[in-house]
């Protein structure tokens, strides 16, 4: 059995992530499609627009077998902490030959080369990543930068160009050193993942997000399946003052130990957060060309959630488990194949959790957290242990 996974937001689910998988299904044959997807909070920082339950229900109708949640330590941390912990939960299920993933440019050949690279981290290469950073530009800028000078220009800096084609590399990263073989088709995709213009049917989810934000549904129709429009509700799902209370309620030392709050990061934003009382006004003051929008909120959320720089590594480093969101109803047989060959435990319902000790139940533990402030910021309740056969 061929099956491929792929690894997913859908904030919302568009027309371009309805032609990702028909790709998988149509152009790589494959017989099954399971989607690692984020819950309630993306990698941006940000609430999701709709729940993950109907996001999965709607990657099911479009055609996926699967949809098993992406945890949320991972699905807000930085691309590597992004990919790593989505790449691990796919070994961890034993059946994936492949892994699809949109790309804006690049080859396979083109992202598995700079990926050796950026996992042969030599002293050589750790001094001129120093001098890179030194600079003031970011992380996954330096890297590249570092790379560049010890190969001698060799790679192309449009394999580091945009969100995707980052996660595209780190995820063949994170393969590379899983020594899982796990074959890679990257596709290219139509636009750009950051254009906050609303195109005519293929567009960004960025610019979906952006119309619905101005209260214009209606101007996304043609952009979405039906079912997704259908679900569509008002934007965005408010987290303003649970946010911000507890930037105010944590100290500087607690915000020192969050995922990527470093260099003095932390008290940059309590010093702000006393005279900056939403967090896009706070986000505005703390971020700078070294320290992105994207990061702050990161940081901002993982306060939020109690996601620790130390649970992040442990997670990293240990067998946790795959929560199946949404399975198709004439892929039920997916359900026992895992159950069998996954090296962790595979949760469809409440009675399965009690599988879950020490690092795997924390991890576990800030998921039910999320669902449970989504469901009270949207005034939805949702049963974190349910698995929606569709």
């Amino acid at each position: 059995m061929k099956i491929c996974a792929c690894i997913a937001e859908y904030n919302p689910f568009h027309l371009g992530h309805l032609k990702h998988i028909e790709y998988i299904k149509n152009q790589l044959k494959a017989e099954k499609v399971i989607v690692i997807m984020s819950g309630n909070f993306t990698q941006r920082g940000g609430a999701a627009i709709l729940d993950k339950f109907t996001r999965a229900k709607h990657a099911i109708i479009a055609g996926a077998d699967a949809v098993i949640e992406l945890p949320t330590v991972f699905a807000i941390g930085n691309a590597e902490v992004f990919a790593k912990g989505a790449i691990n939960i796919i070994n961890s299920l034993g059946v994936v030959d492949g892994i699809c993933f949109g790309v804006e440019s690049g080859t396979k050949d083109e992202y598995v080369a700079l990926a050796q690279a950026l996992n042969d981290e030599s002293k050589e290469f750790k001094r001129v990543l120093k001098e890179k950073l030194d600079s003031g530009i970011s992380l996954a800028k330096a890297k590249f930068e570092t790379v560049k000078a010890l190969n001698e220009d060799k790679f192309n800096a449009e394999l580091i160009s945009s969100p995707n084609n980052i996660l595209a590399v780190e995820y063949v990263k994170a393969i590379l050193k899983s020594k899982k073989h796990i074959e890679i088709y990257p596709m290219h995709r139509e636009g750009d993942h950051n254009d906050k213009t609303l195109k005519k049917k293929i567009t960004s989810a960025t610019s979906i997000r952006e119309t619905l934000k101005e209260k214009s549904k209606k101007k996304v129709k043609k952009n979405v399946p039906k079912f997704v429009y259908e679900d569509l509700k008002e934007y965005p799902v408010i987290f303003e003052k649970l946010t911000m209370a507890k930037v105010l309620s944590s100290t500087t030392e607690q915000l020192k130990n969050l995922p990527d709050c470093t260099e003095g990061l932390e008290n940059r934003i309590k010093a702000f957060s006393k005279d900056n009382h939403t967090v896009e006004e706070l986000i505005q003051k703390v971020c700078t060309k070294r320290y992105t929008s994207s990061r702050i909120r990161r940081i901002l959320t993982a306060n939020l959630l109690g996601i620790t720089k130390e649970l992040t590594d442990d997670c990293l480093n240990e067998k946790l488990y795959a929560k199946i969101l949404a399975v198709n109803s004439e892929s039920k047989d997916l359900i026992s194949l895992l159950s069998s060959n996954a090296s962790v435990p595979i949760l469809t319902r409440k009675s399965d959790t009690a599988l879950l000790k020490k690092t795997a139940l924390k991890c576990f533990e800030v998921d039910v957290l999320a669902n449970d402030l989504y469901s009270l910021a949207t005034d939805q309740k949702q049963n974190e242990n349910k698995m929606d056969i569709i």
